[in-house]
């Protein structure tokens, strides 16, 4: 998988240097400052199922009273920059997409290094040498029938001993997703200072953290370079374990994959998964751009806590609900939102659990679910001081915990309330937290796109 989003990478990078060399270093033949000619304008398409977020500045924090005295927000005007945000929560069937891509690239990519007869997994140069380092190819047809595919299918698969009913099925503890990320802010904190002598060449001044915690002296810009390797399958054993001497059973075996919670959100999903999967969804657009020869400009992304709390007050500022009121019932006495209304009436709104996405109406915005349904992942790392200390402009604080941190250090802030929570965390400027390694039934997500052009 690694291979195959560098090579593309470099590929394009190749290409954009060749473009420079031809129309960067003309001359205008007046001597006259014109900027690099014949660059074309670039116009950003509206993306599938996203509503667009304009720039702008709203007051953050509450609403209303603090009712359960969390004294963790305090009201500040806050602006921020345009965006695009999923109209709805991500789906079981739109991650199912995600955990199949693993599933597949590690199927070709053990087929590629089997090296069966007659089939080319991975890309060839045009001496039909496999391009070093691999890149997958993904137009080669996989023949199951094949004996070399059988074996390797068979190691894909759980053990015999650890089958129900003898019945094959795909080991999701292999399902692993291997990515890389640049460490902005660890890079941001280091210093690069050249020789006094020749003025070419230096070094880094600073020290950096890899994943598992230890510092060291930055060496040069791979030093911010992270890597991680991430299981994608969903948790669905909480659904069991998040609920004491409650029979939950069904959800845990069919939630995730049967055709009938296609289109409800996915949970079970940790913040971490949640991240890797907004890396994974980059990628995948990207490298479908590089093909029509178009730059790397689509980073999808977990939303800001600001820019959450932004989209879902839907341009309604001081609202204390995403449809503006103060009240969770419509004038026709139905609810407004899948949360639990009363004490253990959970099905008084309509689902017991969790509901299809979009089942209620969206908020001014066009974004559906901003309050129950399942709370909502944010990038953004819980401190009950954090209003008070943030930026005016763009608000975020973020913190990359590392697995030997403390567990107050790995609390992310989550946002929207649930199928499972009170009205009162159902409000625009509700905050909580879960910790970024758990994994809930009542905990999903959407992302953000940063919107690229003129506000």
């Amino acid at each position: 998988m690694k291979y195959f989003r560098i090579m593309n990478k470099i590929t394009f990078s190749v290409f954009a240097i060749s473009v420079i060399l031809l129309t960067g270093c003309g001359s205008s033949g007046e001597g006259e400052l014109t900027g690099v000619l014949g660059r074309k304008k670039f116009f950003e398409p509206e993306p599938l199922q996203m509503a667009f977020i304009p720039a702008g500045s709203f007051v953050m924090g509450p609403s209303d009273q603090d009712a359960v005295y969390a004294q963790n927000a305090i009201s500040k005007t806050v602006t921020v920059d345009a965006f695009w945000m999923d109209q709805t929560e991500i789906t079981n069937n739109q991650y199912r997409q995600f955990v199949y891509w693993v599933r597949d690239s590690i199927l070709r990519t053990k087929l590629g290094e089997a090296g069966v007869d007659g089939r080319e997994y991975f890309m060839v140069d045009d001496d039909d040498n496999v391009i070093d380092p691999p890149v997958l190819n993904w137009d080669e047809r996989i023949d199951p029938r094949d004996e070399t595919t059988m074996e390797i299918l068979e190691e894909m698969y759980y053990p015999p001993e650890e089958r129900f009913n003898g019945k094959k099925e795909f080991d999701v503890r292999k399902l692993n997703y291997s990515y890389y990320w640049v460490d902005y802010q660890q890079a941001a904190r280091s210093t690069y200072v050249y020789d006094d002598a020749e003025k070419t060449s230096g070094k880094y001044v600073g020290q950096v953290a890899d994943n598992e915690g230890v510092v060291s002296d930055v060496q040069n810009r791979s030093s911010f370079i992270k890597h991680n390797i991430i299981n994608v399958y969903p948790d669905t054993l909480c659904w069991i374990r998040d609920f004491t001497y409650s029979f939950n059973d069904p959800q845990a075996s069919l939630y995730f994959w049967h055709p009938s919670f296609d289109d409800y959100p996915v949970v079970g999903i940790s913040w971490v998964q949640a991240t890797a999967f907004s890396t994974w969804r980059t990628d995948y657009m990207n490298n479908a751009l590089r093909k029509k020869g178009i730059p790397d400009v689509h980073k999808y992304r977990l939303p800001l806590e600001t820019e959450w709390e932004y989209a879902a007050r839907g341009g309604l500022d001081l609202s204390m609900y995403p449809w503006g009121g103060p009240y969770t019932r419509n004038n026709q006495g139905c609810f407004l939102a899948n949360f639990k209304p009363l004490r253990g009436n959970y099905v008084d709104d309509g689902n017991v659990y969790a509901g299809k996405v979009g089942s209620y109406e969206p908020n001014e915005y066009g974004l559906f679910d901003m309050a129950g349904n399942v709370a909502e992942w944010t990038s953004g790392a819980f401190h009950p001081s954090a209003y008070i200390f943030q930026h005016d402009l763009q608000p975020n604080y973020e913190y990359n915990a590392k697995p030997q941190d403390p567990p107050i250090m790995k609390r992310k802030v989550i946002r929207g309330g649930s199928w499972k929570d009170i009205a009162y965390f159902l409000q625009t400027s509700a905050r909580d937290y879960e910790y970024q390694d758990s994994t809930k039934p009542y905990v999903g997500f959407r992302n953000v796109r940063s919107y690229i052009g003129v506000n």
